[in-house]
């Protein structure tokens, strides 16, 4: 299989990246970008091989991972250059997949919402199908993004949902890491200390969600003892809206998503 990204900023590069890890060959992957200094760090950094969008809309799957604001322009320039067994995949935000096929009408086309994890193999992303994709090309997509991660095949007015938790979703994580951090530094602890010491807590963390068959509430009481330190700590965190910041942080997410489709 071949594969064309267009567009090699962070997303296009952590999919790469992770791809390459996964065990696929740096021959079998073009990219395409604006920017031709970015183009040669991706080509130096991972062995794949800058190409005109002509030459990546020969590819068996064209990926695009630009601007949701591009992304009609540059279907526009490469739908006469598809195939008819081509697959076009966008991971932009908010292009829904009736904008993508009135762009390129006739093409199979699925959107997919991956998020960064997938440079390290433990992605999470959501694909829906467009009408004209085969069931062994959404196959395609699913053994792709599983390549780095996690995938699930979901309804498109699901996407939006799906991207304010798992698309966005490390942002928060990294947010918080970044607020905990400095918690440590206020206590006495050097940076290296508490950036190690939050680092390691994230991990094993994340292991015993994903490990322990326990759900987030069950794993959260066996850490907190009646009266002790980590229910204080969570008293502070609930008098200071903590969990309604995120209910509120995930339905503007939800709602910025679908107002970029309408726009």
């Amino acid at each position: 299989m071949s594969l064309a990204v267009i567009g090699a900023g962070a997303m296009g590069e952590a999919l790469i990246a992770g791809w390459l890890a996964s065990g696929m060959q740096p021959a079998d992957i073009v990219i395409v970008d604006a920017h031709e200094p970015r183009v040669q760090e991706l080509e130096e950094r991972h062995g794949v091989t800058g190409v005109s969008l002509a030459e990546a809309a020969a590819a068996d799957t064209v990926l695009l991972a630009v601007k949701p604001h591009q992304i009609e322009g540059i279907l526009g320039a490469v739908k006469d250059e598809l195939g008819e067994e081509s697959l076009v995949v966008s991971i932009a935000a908010g292009v829904t997949l009736a904008a993508l096929e009135a762009a390129a009408p006739g093409c199979a086309v699925v959107r997919v919402m991956p998020n960064t994890p997938a440079l390290v193999g433990q992605g999470m992303a959501g694909i829906v199908r467009g009408q004209h994709a085969t069931d062994a090309q959404v196959e395609r997509v699913v053994e792709l993004m599983g390549a780095v991660g996690k995938a699930v095949v979901i309804e498109e007015k699901s996407l939006d949902a799906l991207t304010a938790l798992s698309g966005s979703g490390p942002a928060y994580l990294f947010y918080i890491a970044e607020a905990m951090i400095e918690g440590g530094v206020h206590q006495g602890l050097t940076r290296a200390e508490a950036t190690e010491l939050v680092n390691q807590t994230f991990v094993g963390s994340a292991a015993m969600l994903a490990e322990t068959g326990k759900s987030a509430t069950q794993l959260r009481e066996m850490v907190t003892s009646p009266a002790g330190t980590t229910a204080a700590a969570l008293r502070a965190l609930d008098d200071h809206g903590v969990r309604a910041a995120f209910l509120d942080a995930i339905e503007v997410c939800r709602a910025r998503g679908l107002e970029m489709g309408r726009d």
